[in-house]
């Protein structure tokens, strides 16, 4: 007897946010301290980051039916939001977070970089731990896994084709199949992976993978084209918790050994907004770098281990240079996408993005220009990919520009640096309502504090000074201090730094609410 859809239970879905990316090819706005999954490039001041739209079409999954043929689920329950991220990211990851007030999340923090496969297996690791730890071991979730740095114009279509994996992975008894979003591919890019798809259609739209390729040159990438059965990798997977661990045991059992004794020795802090869960770091910097395809996807086809790809047209892109962010941008009657103060005349086909000033262009087409309050980029459009040889040099020669903005997004807050010379450094400090500074001293400069919104309640020295509009003082070299905000609006001081030295690591931290070691 045919069950009813009522009756089947509902399907465990966990999100997996991988959150590591630098994006160096959308440099200057994308850095490795603000990447560009954190940036919003719609130009609207409402809109949501990469990060932010990726986390939210994830926990829409339960929205809706999962489907209606016999062997779908009634329904789709999405469990606590895994985040993979950079250790120094965990603050802008929260920070953006608490925009969305009803997201629950924990964040996994990799002392380093080493690639996907590793960021996956700790999110399978915290899922398969959780779910043993909630006595429902026979549910062994789902992971519904997707980078952080991608766009979607059809959320409704994305979101089909996800339950659709689901149910593909659901399905199966043996727990051996990952299924896999093919995105329907609209030119002959050569910057993508391709997957081929067999013939046969499964009952949830879904196609056996026979093979992956690597990214082709473009007489190849035009035959995938032409032959129809090829599709571009989204990196977006569905698999049980379960099965992603069994076969990197398999496939890589150096990977999943190492990872795990990381997981075992780690550490959870836990504050008001988040989880957060540190792997062993002197053990993790001995993991493999390896990707998710090349660990274990690309060696499943022939293999026990299925792989099942569902396509995906929803316009997805995965905004890998300027041209792509100028490919999905809001267009003027000429072709332009603008963002911020800008004037354009008889300018065609191009992207010009303002930050702190005005932009204006004459006469130009096919550009891409981006301003920052520290540098300006001015690209063909059709060389965008590699801004990256730009940001080569900068790491040679040492910059600052390739890491950080001139306003840098601190836990407590921000600052600006507004200007710079010899022996003098002055920014513009902002510091959340209940927010402080870490108590702290530094050897080579003294500072000026000039109090322009706001309440500062001041530590100098022994003393514990309250200051308010126009109040200023001052904090003599090497001697202990920090800067609170006890008030209920944000507070904005101007620092006037002076020194032989004015470097950001002369700092030592001597209390600090954010876990930041000593410097």
């Amino acid at each position: 007897m045919t069950k009813a859809i009522s009756d089947i239970p509902a399907l465990l879905a966990i999100p997996v946010i991988l959150c590591g990316g630098s994006g160096t090819r959308l440099w200057p706005l994308s850095r490795s301290g603000f990447p560009k999954q954190f940036l919003v490039l719609s130009g609207d001041d409402s809109a949501k980051s990469l990060f932010q739209q990726a986390v939210e079409r994830l926990n829409t999954l339960a929205d809706g039916s999962a489907g209606n043929t016999e062997n779908s689920h009634s329904s789709i329950a999405i469990g606590k939001t895994l985040i993979v991220t950079n250790e120094e990211h965990r603050f802008l990851v929260t920070d953006q977070l608490r925009e969305l007030p009803k997201v629950k999340a924990s964040l996994l923090l990799e002392p380093i970089g080493r690639n996907t496969a590793p960021a996956l297996t700790l999110a399978a690791l915290y899922a398969s731990e959780q779910d043993a730890e909630s006595n429902s071991a026979s549910v062994d979730p789902i992971l519904v896994i997707t980078p952080a740095d991608q766009t979607i114009q059809n959320g409704a279509a994305f979101t089909k084709a996800l339950q659709d994996c689901i149910n593909v992975v659901a399905s199966d008894k043996d727990k051996k199949t990952i299924a896999i979003l093919g995105i329907t591919p609209t030119a002959p890019e050569t910057g993508y992976g391709y997957i081929q798809k067999g013939g046969t259609q499964g009952a949830h739209g879904e196609f056996t993978v026979e093979r992956f390729v690597e990214k082709p040159d473009a007489k190849t990438a035009q035959s995938y084209i032409d032959n129809g059965h090829y599709f571009w990798n989204s990196g977006m997977f569905v698999l049980r918790a379960s099965t992603w661990l069994a076969a990197l045991k398999e496939f890589r059992p150096d990977i999943f050994g190492a990872t795990e004794t990381a997981w075992v020795a780690r550490a959870i802090d836990q504050s008001a907004d988040a989880q957060f869960i540190r792997p062993a770091k002197e053990i993790f910097q001995s993991i493999p770098s390896e990707s998710i395809d090349y660990a274990v996807i690309e060696k499943c086809p022939g293999s026990q281990y299925q792989i099942k790809m569902v396509e995906l047209n929803a316009g997805w892109n995965d905004l890998g240079a300027w041209d792509a962010v100028w490919q999905v941008g809001k267009k003027d009657e000429r072709g332009n996408v603008t963002s911020g103060d800008t004037l354009l005349s008889n300018t065609n086909n191009s992207i010009v993005h303002a930050s702190s000033r005005l932009v204006s262009t004459v006469g130009v087409d096919n550009l891409v220009i981006i301003e920052t309050a520290d540098a300006v980029l001015v690209a063909d459009r059709a060389n965008s990919q590699d801004v990256k040889s730009i940001v080569n040099q900068l790491e040679q020669q040492q910059r600052e520009e390739k890491n950080l903005h001139r306003k840098v997004a601190r836990p407590w807050g921000w600052y600006d640096s507004v200007d710079e010379g010899e022996r003098f450094k002055v920014k513009r400090i902002q510091v959340k309502p209940g927010a402080s500074l870490s108590l702290q001293m530094h050897h080579h400069r003294a500072e000026h504090w000039i109090v322009v919104k706001g309440t500062a309640e001041i530590t100098n020295g022994e003393k514990v000074i309250i200051l308010t509009e126009n109040q200023s003082t001052y904090i003599p070299q090497g001697q202990t201090h920090r800067l609170a905000n006890p008030g209920k609006t944000a507070l904005e001081i101007i620092e006037v730094q002076s020194g032989s030295y004015l470097g950001e690591d002369d700092i030592v931290r001597f209390e600090d609410n954010y876990g930041r070691s000593k410097s």
